[in-house]
């Protein structure tokens, strides 16, 4: 029953971070920009909260060490998010997207170091895999006119160990307190900063305050809320070093759906990292 149920909600994670990201770009496209997407991901946290939290009696953990690592799960999360934002502007996708996509291995290494998790030979197999597949999944065309610094680097790899680091708090906080309560305190984390993404956010350039701007993003984002909550269940009862390298590979159905709505044909490079995917989470899930 206890993998049944940490698969059900691995899948779950997957298919809506899947979903979100082959739709995210629409309004982004249509001139809302991205960190105020960021703003209206961070409301749609709050009746996924509500939802949670009245499903446990409005049970709460008000102790010091719960706050602590439900404020640290979220604001390694949502600042990440920010800092990714700031590493795109000065750096190449191509280059970005398959560094920060690595951090499932900073989980992996912190997990199976302090909180012993272990499997069997078959399933490391398939961490392996997953690994591999998640940076050809992220692969983007290259764009040589870009001129490169190096300020994007040192952005990437924060963004690597904060979401690292975050899935490992995750995990951890659910060995002590309840997984509403660290999604709670993710939804007020990522509400604080939500002032910092509105001063990143380019005035000098026209917003598109209609129904593809902020409306449709809020139904998009509400994809992400929902996985989010569901990665904290996933980890309440599977282990962390298969739970988040599955769903890294969410990009999977990113990809299919984007060919079924934009018809855009992934690259060699993508495909191989789909067919590696599709390998791992076999593996992992059987």
């Amino acid at each position: 029953m206890k993998k049944r149920t940490w698969v059900f909600y691995t899948f779950i994670t997957t298919f809506f971070w899947g979903i979100w990201g082959a739709l995210i770009e629409i309004p982004e496209k249509a001139g809302f920009p991205a960190t105020l997407g960021y703003c209206v991901w961070a409301l749609t946290m709050i009746p996924c909260a509500a939802v949670a939290l009245k499903m446990v009696g409005w049970k709460l953990n008000f102790d010091r060490k719960s706050i602590l690592i439900g404020c640290s799960v979220g604001l390694l999360g949502a600042l990440g998010q920010l800092i990714l934002f700031k590493a795109l502007e000065s750096g190449p996708a191509y280059l970005v997207f398959p560094i920060v996509s690595l951090f499932p291995v900073i989980t992996i290494v912190l997990s199976a170091t302090i909180l012993r998790e272990q499997t069997s030979r078959k399933q490391w197999v398939g961490i392996g895999v997953a690994l591999i597949a998640i940076p050809f999944l992220s692969y983007q065309s290259p764009n040589h006119n870009m001129h490169l610094g190096y300020d994007w680097l040192f952005l990437a790899i924060a963004v690597f160990l904060m979401w690292g680091i975050q899935a490992f708090a995750m995990k951890f906080g659910n060995e002590s307190m309840s997984a509403e309560s660290i999604f709670l305190y993710m939804t007020l984390s990522a509400l604080t900063l939500t002032p910092l993404a509105f001063w990143m956010t380019d005035s000098t350039k026209v917003i598109h305050w209609g129904f593809k701007g902020p409306y449709l993003a809020a139904i998009i984002q509400i994809f992400n809320a929902i996985g989010a909550l569901s990665l904290v269940y996933a980890l309440r009862y599977g282990k962390s070093i298969v739970v988040v390298p599955i769903t890294s590979l969410a990009p999977v159905l990113t990809i299919i759906i984007s060919l079924v709505l934009y018809a855009v044909f992934p690259h060699y490079m993508v495909l191989i990292g789909m067919i590696l995917a599709i390998m791992a989470i076999y593996i992992l899930a059987e």
